[in-house]
Protein backbone atom coordinates (compact mmCIF):
# COMPACT_ATOMS: atom_id res chain seq x y z
CA UNK A 1 0.00 0.00 0.00
CA UNK A 2 1.48 3.31 -1.15
CA UNK A 3 2.29 5.89 2.01
CA UNK A 4 -0.32 8.44 2.72
CA UNK A 5 0.76 11.77 1.35
CA UNK A 6 1.12 14.28 3.71
CA UNK A 7 2.22 17.79 4.37
CA UNK A 8 5.23 19.14 6.80
CA UNK A 9 2.83 20.14 9.42
CA UNK A 10 1.04 17.16 9.55
CA UNK A 11 3.99 14.95 9.48
CA UNK A 12 5.34 17.41 12.65
CA UNK A 13 2.26 16.47 14.38
CA UNK A 14 3.06 12.90 13.61
CA UNK A 15 6.48 13.28 14.47
CA UNK A 16 5.65 14.16 18.32
CA UNK A 17 6.82 17.72 17.36
CA UNK A 18 3.62 19.60 18.58
CA UNK A 19 3.26 17.66 21.69
CA UNK A 20 2.27 14.04 22.75
CA UNK A 21 -1.69 14.55 22.72
CA UNK A 22 -1.15 15.73 19.13
CA UNK A 23 1.00 13.26 18.15
CA UNK A 24 -0.84 10.74 19.72
CA UNK A 25 -4.40 12.19 17.51
CA UNK A 26 -2.63 12.35 14.45
CA UNK A 27 -1.46 8.40 14.66
CA UNK A 28 -5.38 7.53 15.20
CA UNK A 29 -6.11 9.59 12.30
CA UNK A 30 -3.37 7.97 10.07
CA UNK A 31 -4.44 4.71 11.06
CA UNK A 32 -7.82 5.12 9.87
CA UNK A 33 -6.78 6.58 6.98
CA UNK A 34 -4.57 3.88 6.03
CA UNK A 35 -7.25 1.41 6.89
CA UNK A 36 -9.35 3.32 4.47
CA UNK A 37 -6.87 3.53 1.58
CA UNK A 38 -7.18 6.88 1.81
CA UNK A 39 -4.29 9.11 -0.27
CA UNK A 40 -3.86 11.96 1.75
CA UNK A 41 -5.46 13.79 4.85
CA UNK A 42 -8.52 16.93 4.68
CA UNK A 43 -8.44 20.22 6.78
CA UNK A 44 -12.16 20.00 8.75
CA UNK A 45 -14.14 23.17 9.83
CA UNK A 46 -15.67 21.81 12.54
CA UNK A 47 -16.23 18.23 14.42
CA UNK A 48 -18.84 17.02 16.55
CA UNK A 49 -17.72 14.58 19.35
CA UNK A 50 -19.80 11.27 20.15
CA UNK A 51 -19.37 9.11 23.54
CA UNK A 52 -20.09 11.99 26.04
CA UNK A 53 -22.40 10.07 28.37
CA UNK A 54 -20.89 8.66 31.46
CA UNK A 55 -23.46 5.89 30.86
CA UNK A 56 -21.62 4.81 27.76
CA UNK A 57 -18.25 5.67 28.71
CA UNK A 58 -17.76 4.64 32.46
CA UNK A 59 -15.01 5.11 34.37
CA UNK A 60 -12.13 3.47 31.46
CA UNK A 61 -13.36 6.33 28.98
CA UNK A 62 -12.91 8.59 31.68
CA UNK A 63 -9.51 8.15 32.49
CA UNK A 64 -8.95 8.15 28.59
CA UNK A 65 -10.13 11.36 28.17
CA UNK A 66 -8.52 12.45 31.41
CA UNK A 67 -4.80 10.74 29.95
CA UNK A 68 -5.77 12.09 26.71
CA UNK A 69 -5.94 15.59 28.10
CA UNK A 70 -3.26 16.01 30.12
CA UNK A 71 -1.07 15.04 27.51
CA UNK A 72 -1.87 18.69 26.04
CA UNK A 73 -4.31 17.45 23.36
CA UNK A 74 -6.08 20.55 22.93
CA UNK A 75 -8.47 21.16 19.62
CA UNK A 76 -7.76 23.34 16.82
CA UNK A 77 -11.20 23.61 15.28
CA UNK A 78 -14.42 24.44 16.74
CA UNK A 79 -15.73 21.48 18.61
CA UNK A 80 -18.86 20.53 19.87
CA UNK A 81 -20.27 17.44 21.63
CA UNK A 82 -22.80 14.74 21.45
CA UNK A 83 -25.67 14.82 24.13
CA UNK A 84 -24.97 13.83 27.86
CA UNK A 85 -26.12 11.48 30.44
CA UNK A 86 -28.05 14.48 32.22
CA UNK A 87 -29.46 17.50 31.79
CA UNK A 88 -26.35 19.68 33.10
CA UNK A 89 -28.65 22.44 34.89
CA UNK A 90 -31.74 20.82 36.46
CA UNK A 91 -30.57 17.27 37.12
CA UNK A 92 -31.52 17.15 40.47
CA UNK A 93 -35.16 18.33 39.47
CA UNK A 94 -35.08 15.75 37.22
CA UNK A 95 -34.00 12.90 39.55
CA UNK A 96 -30.89 11.93 38.05
CA UNK A 97 -28.69 10.46 40.68
CA UNK A 98 -26.15 12.59 42.52
CA UNK A 99 -23.06 9.65 41.84
CA UNK A 100 -24.06 9.40 38.12
CA UNK A 101 -23.99 13.42 37.90
CA UNK A 102 -20.85 13.85 39.56
CA UNK A 103 -18.72 11.69 37.12
CA UNK A 104 -20.72 13.20 34.26
CA UNK A 105 -19.90 16.40 35.45
CA UNK A 106 -16.41 15.03 35.19
CA UNK A 107 -16.44 14.03 31.79
CA UNK A 108 -17.45 17.38 30.59
CA UNK A 109 -14.65 18.77 32.19
CA UNK A 110 -12.18 16.31 30.72
CA UNK A 111 -13.57 17.72 27.43
CA UNK A 112 -13.67 21.61 28.61
CA UNK A 113 -9.34 20.83 29.18
CA UNK A 114 -9.32 20.21 25.62
CA UNK A 115 -10.79 23.58 24.61
CA UNK A 116 -14.31 22.10 23.49
CA UNK A 117 -17.40 23.87 23.66
CA UNK A 118 -19.79 22.15 26.17
CA UNK A 119 -22.82 22.49 23.91
CA UNK A 120 -24.49 18.73 24.18
CA UNK A 121 -26.84 18.37 21.43
CA UNK A 122 -27.04 15.96 18.30
CA UNK A 123 -28.33 18.88 16.15
CA UNK A 124 -25.31 20.92 16.39
CA UNK A 125 -26.39 22.62 12.69
CA UNK A 126 -29.80 24.44 15.04
CA UNK A 127 -27.12 26.17 17.42
CA UNK A 128 -24.12 26.36 16.97
CA UNK A 129 -22.51 25.69 13.40
CA UNK A 130 -24.46 25.14 9.39
CA UNK A 131 -22.11 23.37 7.28
CA UNK A 132 -22.05 24.72 3.68
CA UNK A 133 -21.91 22.83 0.48
CA UNK A 134 -18.57 20.94 0.10
CA UNK A 135 -17.60 21.83 3.52
CA UNK A 136 -15.38 18.79 4.93
CA UNK A 137 -16.17 18.00 8.69
CA UNK A 138 -15.90 15.13 11.33
CA UNK A 139 -19.13 14.44 12.69
CA UNK A 140 -19.48 11.45 15.21
CA UNK A 141 -23.67 11.72 15.59
CA UNK A 142 -25.23 9.69 13.46
CA UNK A 143 -28.22 11.71 12.92
CA UNK A 144 -26.43 14.68 12.81
CA UNK A 145 -24.04 13.33 9.86
CA UNK A 146 -27.04 12.15 8.01
CA UNK A 147 -28.27 16.22 7.75
CA UNK A 148 -25.20 17.67 6.93
CA UNK A 149 -24.36 15.17 4.17
CA UNK A 150 -27.89 15.24 2.95
CA UNK A 151 -29.45 18.19 3.64
CA UNK A 152 -26.69 20.14 3.57
CA UNK A 153 -24.56 18.70 1.24
CA UNK A 154 -21.49 19.10 3.72
CA UNK A 155 -18.78 15.76 3.85
CA UNK A 156 -18.47 13.67 6.53
CA UNK A 157 -18.41 9.83 7.36
CA UNK A 158 -19.78 8.28 10.25
CA UNK A 159 -16.86 9.06 12.87
CA UNK A 160 -16.56 6.84 16.14
CA UNK A 161 -15.99 9.07 19.02
CA UNK A 162 -11.57 8.47 19.38
CA UNK A 163 -11.36 9.58 15.59
CA UNK A 164 -13.91 12.60 16.00
CA UNK A 165 -12.03 14.04 18.28
CA UNK A 166 -8.61 13.02 17.33
CA UNK A 167 -9.73 15.76 13.90
CA UNK A 168 -10.61 17.72 16.27
CA UNK A 169 -7.66 17.99 18.20
CA UNK A 170 -5.37 17.80 14.51
CA UNK A 171 -7.63 19.69 12.36
CA UNK A 172 -7.66 16.82 9.97
CA UNK A 173 -9.75 13.60 8.47
CA UNK A 174 -8.38 11.01 6.39
CA UNK A 175 -9.62 11.56 2.62
CA UNK A 176 -12.04 8.82 2.07
CA UNK A 177 -15.71 7.44 1.74
CA UNK A 178 -17.96 10.14 1.64
CA UNK A 179 -15.14 12.54 1.45
CA UNK A 180 -14.76 11.43 -1.91
CA UNK A 181 -17.16 12.24 -4.90
CA UNK A 182 -17.46 9.01 -6.34
CA UNK A 183 -18.90 7.68 -3.23
CA UNK A 184 -21.73 9.75 -2.73
CA UNK A 185 -23.49 8.69 -5.57
CA UNK A 186 -26.90 6.96 -5.40
CA UNK A 187 -26.57 3.06 -4.80
CA UNK A 188 -30.62 2.13 -4.47
CA UNK A 189 -33.51 4.32 -6.28
CA UNK A 190 -36.56 4.63 -3.59
CA UNK A 191 -39.94 5.16 -4.71
CA UNK A 192 -42.42 6.75 -2.25
CA UNK A 193 -45.80 5.49 -3.44
CA UNK A 194 -47.47 6.63 -0.21
CA UNK A 195 -48.67 9.61 1.82
CA UNK A 196 -45.93 10.76 4.55
CA UNK A 197 -47.87 13.41 6.40
CA UNK A 198 -46.59 13.45 10.41
CA UNK A 199 -43.41 13.18 12.11
CA UNK A 200 -43.69 9.47 12.48
CA UNK A 201 -44.39 8.99 8.70
CA UNK A 202 -40.83 10.38 8.44
CA UNK A 203 -39.76 7.56 10.65
CA UNK A 204 -41.24 5.14 9.64
CA UNK A 205 -40.24 5.92 6.07
CA UNK A 206 -36.59 6.23 7.52
CA UNK A 207 -36.85 2.63 9.01
CA UNK A 208 -37.60 0.71 6.37
CA UNK A 209 -35.27 2.42 3.86
CA UNK A 210 -32.40 1.76 6.35
CA UNK A 211 -33.10 -1.66 6.68
CA UNK A 212 -33.61 -2.16 3.03
CA UNK A 213 -30.41 0.19 1.68
CA UNK A 214 -28.03 -0.72 5.18
CA UNK A 215 -25.26 1.37 4.92
CA UNK A 216 -26.22 2.02 1.17
CA UNK A 217 -26.76 6.20 -0.45
CA UNK A 218 -30.55 6.04 -1.16
CA UNK A 219 -32.35 8.40 -3.85
CA UNK A 220 -35.64 8.94 -2.92
CA UNK A 221 -38.23 10.21 -5.41
CA UNK A 222 -42.23 10.82 -4.67
CA UNK A 223 -41.72 12.66 -1.73
CA UNK A 224 -43.45 16.45 -1.53
CA UNK A 225 -40.36 18.97 -1.51
CA UNK A 226 -43.34 21.60 0.49
CA UNK A 227 -43.35 18.59 3.07
CA UNK A 228 -38.98 18.79 3.12
CA UNK A 229 -39.04 20.93 5.91
CA UNK A 230 -35.89 20.48 8.89
CA UNK A 231 -38.34 18.55 11.26
CA UNK A 232 -39.27 15.97 8.24
CA UNK A 233 -35.65 15.37 7.07
CA UNK A 234 -33.88 15.33 10.64
CA UNK A 235 -36.35 12.68 11.67
CA UNK A 236 -35.92 10.90 8.14
CA UNK A 237 -32.21 10.59 8.09
CA UNK A 238 -32.03 9.69 12.01
CA UNK A 239 -34.37 6.47 11.54
CA UNK A 240 -31.98 5.25 8.74
CA UNK A 241 -29.37 6.04 10.32
CA UNK A 242 -30.72 4.03 13.28
CA UNK A 243 -32.07 0.98 11.36
CA UNK A 244 -29.18 0.89 8.72
CA UNK A 245 -26.06 2.73 8.71
CA UNK A 246 -27.10 5.43 6.08
CA UNK A 247 -24.68 8.45 5.99
CA UNK A 248 -26.16 10.35 3.09
CA UNK A 249 -29.27 10.13 1.24
CA UNK A 250 -30.63 12.28 -1.79
CA UNK A 251 -34.58 13.63 -2.02
CA UNK A 252 -35.43 14.48 -5.52
CA UNK A 253 -35.58 18.05 -5.89
CA UNK A 254 -34.77 18.80 -2.08
CA UNK A 255 -31.23 17.98 -1.03
CA UNK A 256 -28.74 19.88 -2.92
CA UNK A 257 -26.39 17.29 -4.75
CA UNK A 258 -29.70 15.59 -5.96
CA UNK A 259 -30.87 18.82 -7.34
CA UNK A 260 -27.28 20.14 -8.85
CA UNK A 261 -24.53 17.58 -8.99
CA UNK A 262 -25.55 13.86 -9.49
CA UNK A 263 -25.56 12.15 -13.27
CA UNK A 264 -29.18 11.83 -14.07
CA UNK A 265 -30.75 9.15 -12.29
CA UNK A 266 -31.78 8.03 -15.29
CA UNK A 267 -28.62 6.31 -15.77
CA UNK A 268 -29.03 4.68 -12.47
CA UNK A 269 -27.91 0.95 -12.60
CA UNK A 270 -28.26 0.28 -8.99
CA UNK A 271 -31.39 -1.43 -6.64
CA UNK A 272 -34.40 -0.39 -7.37
CA UNK A 273 -37.02 -0.39 -4.15
CA UNK A 274 -41.18 0.96 -4.37
CA UNK A 275 -42.75 1.70 -1.07
CA UNK A 276 -46.27 1.87 -0.99
CA UNK A 277 -46.73 1.59 2.53
CA UNK A 278 -45.86 2.04 6.07
CA UNK A 279 -47.20 -0.75 8.07
CA UNK A 280 -44.28 -2.71 8.27
CA UNK A 281 -41.67 0.51 9.92
CA UNK A 282 -44.94 0.90 12.84
CA UNK A 283 -45.12 -2.59 13.26
CA UNK A 284 -41.16 -2.82 14.14
CA UNK A 285 -40.91 0.50 16.17
CA UNK A 286 -43.97 -0.65 18.38
CA UNK A 287 -42.80 -2.79 21.29
CA UNK A 288 -44.22 -5.54 20.74
CA UNK A 289 -45.53 -6.69 24.19
CA UNK A 290 -48.68 -4.67 24.90
CA UNK A 291 -48.58 -1.36 26.50
CA UNK A 292 -51.53 0.61 27.97
CA UNK A 293 -50.34 2.78 30.56
CA UNK A 294 -47.33 5.74 29.76
CA UNK A 295 -45.17 6.65 32.27
CA UNK A 296 -42.96 9.35 29.80
CA UNK A 297 -44.00 11.27 26.52
CA UNK A 298 -40.29 12.27 25.00
CA UNK A 299 -40.60 13.92 22.06
CA UNK A 300 -37.11 15.71 20.73
CA UNK A 301 -35.32 12.80 18.93
CA UNK A 302 -32.57 14.00 17.33
CA UNK A 303 -33.17 17.46 19.71
CA UNK A 304 -36.07 19.38 19.34
CA UNK A 305 -36.32 22.88 17.30
CA UNK A 306 -37.78 25.77 18.59
CA UNK A 307 -40.54 25.96 16.11
CA UNK A 308 -41.59 22.07 17.34
CA UNK A 309 -41.76 23.88 21.13
CA UNK A 310 -43.98 26.43 19.92
CA UNK A 311 -46.23 23.69 18.52
CA UNK A 312 -46.19 21.66 21.48
CA UNK A 313 -46.74 24.33 23.63
CA UNK A 314 -50.02 25.52 21.20
CA UNK A 315 -51.84 22.25 21.68
CA UNK A 316 -51.15 22.51 25.50
CA UNK A 317 -52.98 25.68 26.02
CA UNK A 318 -55.16 24.86 29.04
CA UNK A 319 -54.65 21.39 29.24
CA UNK A 320 -52.41 19.44 31.95
CA UNK A 321 -50.42 16.20 31.14
CA UNK A 322 -50.89 12.94 33.10
CA UNK A 323 -47.42 10.99 32.47
CA UNK A 324 -44.46 12.73 32.47
CA UNK A 325 -43.78 14.73 29.35
CA UNK A 326 -40.09 16.11 27.82
CA UNK A 327 -39.17 17.77 25.50
CA UNK A 328 -35.13 16.94 24.94
CA UNK A 329 -33.32 20.04 23.19
CA UNK A 330 -30.44 22.31 23.23
CA UNK A 331 -29.43 24.20 25.81
CA UNK A 332 -29.43 27.12 23.42
CA UNK A 333 -33.20 26.25 21.73
CA UNK A 334 -34.02 25.74 25.57
CA UNK A 335 -32.74 29.51 26.53
CA UNK A 336 -34.84 31.24 23.62
CA UNK A 337 -37.79 29.38 24.61
CA UNK A 338 -37.58 30.57 27.79
CA UNK A 339 -37.17 33.96 26.63
CA UNK A 340 -40.75 33.40 24.04
CA UNK A 341 -42.38 32.59 27.53
CA UNK A 342 -42.53 29.17 25.99
CA UNK A 343 -41.20 27.70 29.02
CA UNK A 344 -43.51 28.98 31.63
CA UNK A 345 -46.51 27.40 28.97
CA UNK A 346 -44.78 24.85 28.84
CA UNK A 347 -44.37 24.30 32.57
CA UNK A 348 -48.02 25.25 33.57
CA UNK A 349 -49.16 22.27 31.42
CA UNK A 350 -46.66 19.64 33.25
CA UNK A 351 -44.70 19.08 30.57
CA UNK A 352 -40.52 19.85 30.89
CA UNK A 353 -37.79 20.96 27.96
CA UNK A 354 -34.77 18.91 29.43
CA UNK A 355 -31.76 20.32 28.26
CA UNK A 356 -28.20 18.64 27.04
CA UNK A 357 -29.23 14.95 27.04
CA UNK A 358 -31.59 12.12 25.10
CA UNK A 359 -32.88 8.81 26.71
CA UNK A 360 -30.73 6.85 24.53
CA UNK A 361 -27.85 7.97 26.74
CA UNK A 362 -29.48 8.62 29.86
CA UNK A 363 -29.66 6.21 32.92
CA UNK A 364 -33.43 5.33 32.53
CA UNK A 365 -34.00 2.68 34.84
CA UNK A 366 -32.68 5.05 37.49
CA UNK A 367 -35.26 7.49 37.05
CA UNK A 368 -38.30 4.86 37.12
CA UNK A 369 -39.57 5.06 33.85
CA UNK A 370 -40.58 1.80 32.09
CA UNK A 371 -43.01 2.67 29.02
CA UNK A 372 -42.56 5.22 26.69
CA UNK A 373 -44.40 6.95 24.01
CA UNK A 374 -42.41 9.09 20.93
CA UNK A 375 -43.19 10.30 17.46
CA UNK A 376 -39.52 9.61 17.12
CA UNK A 377 -38.04 6.67 15.01
CA UNK A 378 -34.81 6.61 16.13
CA UNK A 379 -35.63 6.99 19.70
CA UNK A 380 -38.44 4.26 19.06
CA UNK A 381 -35.63 2.12 17.78
CA UNK A 382 -33.25 2.70 20.59
CA UNK A 383 -35.87 2.63 23.34
CA UNK A 384 -35.94 -1.01 24.23
CA UNK A 385 -32.10 -1.74 23.95
CA UNK A 386 -30.65 1.24 24.78
CA UNK A 387 -32.95 2.20 27.91
CA UNK A 388 -34.54 -0.86 28.57
CA UNK A 389 -38.20 0.55 27.93
CA UNK A 390 -41.47 -0.56 26.62
CA UNK A 391 -42.77 1.76 23.34
CA UNK A 392 -45.47 3.16 21.63
CA UNK A 393 -44.42 5.05 18.60
CA UNK A 394 -46.84 7.14 16.87
CA UNK A 395 -47.76 10.83 15.42
CA UNK A 396 -47.09 13.52 17.85
CA UNK A 397 -51.23 13.89 18.39
CA UNK A 398 -51.10 10.35 19.19
CA UNK A 399 -48.37 11.02 22.02
CA UNK A 400 -49.68 14.47 23.12
CA UNK A 401 -52.50 12.59 23.68
CA UNK A 402 -51.02 9.88 25.75
CA UNK A 403 -49.63 12.47 28.04
CA UNK A 404 -52.72 14.18 28.55
CA UNK A 405 -54.73 10.96 29.71
CA UNK A 406 -51.82 8.57 30.76
CA UNK A 407 -52.94 5.95 28.16
CA UNK A 408 -51.72 4.96 24.81
CA UNK A 409 -55.08 4.99 22.65
CA UNK A 410 -55.41 1.76 20.70
CA UNK A 411 -55.60 2.73 16.36
CA UNK A 412 -55.68 0.95 13.20
CA UNK A 413 -54.88 4.25 11.50
CA UNK A 414 -51.82 2.50 10.08
CA UNK A 415 -53.29 -0.76 9.16
CA UNK A 416 -53.15 -2.12 5.53
CA UNK A 417 -50.67 0.18 4.24
CA UNK A 418 -48.90 -1.90 2.39
CA UNK A 419 -46.08 -3.57 1.94
CA UNK A 420 -42.28 -2.98 -0.07
CA UNK A 421 -40.89 -4.48 -3.32
CA UNK A 422 -38.10 -4.63 -4.77
CA UNK A 423 -36.40 -5.16 -7.99
CA UNK A 424 -32.83 -4.61 -9.79
CA UNK A 425 -32.73 -2.50 -13.04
Amino acid sequence: MAAMNMTKEEHSMLDGAQGEGVRRAMEIVVALGTIYGAQDLVPVSHVQVSGVSYKNLGDAGLEFLRDWAAQGARVRVPTTLNPAGMDLRHWRELGFPPDFAMQQQAVLDAFSAMCIETTCTCTPYLVSYVPRLGDHIAWGESSAISYANSALGARTNREGGPGALAAAITGRTARYGLHLDENRIPTHLVDVRCPIHSESDWGALGYIVGKRVANGVPYLRGLDPAACDVTSLKALGAAMAASGAVALYHVEGVTPEATNLLPPIWNFKGQEIVIVGLEEGYEALNTQSAVGTIDLVWIGCPHASLDEIESIAGRLVGRHVRSALWITAAHQVREEAESRGLVTRLESSGGRIVSDTCLVVAPVEALGFRSIATNSGKGAFYGPSHAHVAVRFGSLDQCLEAALTGEWEMTDERAGLGTVSESMS
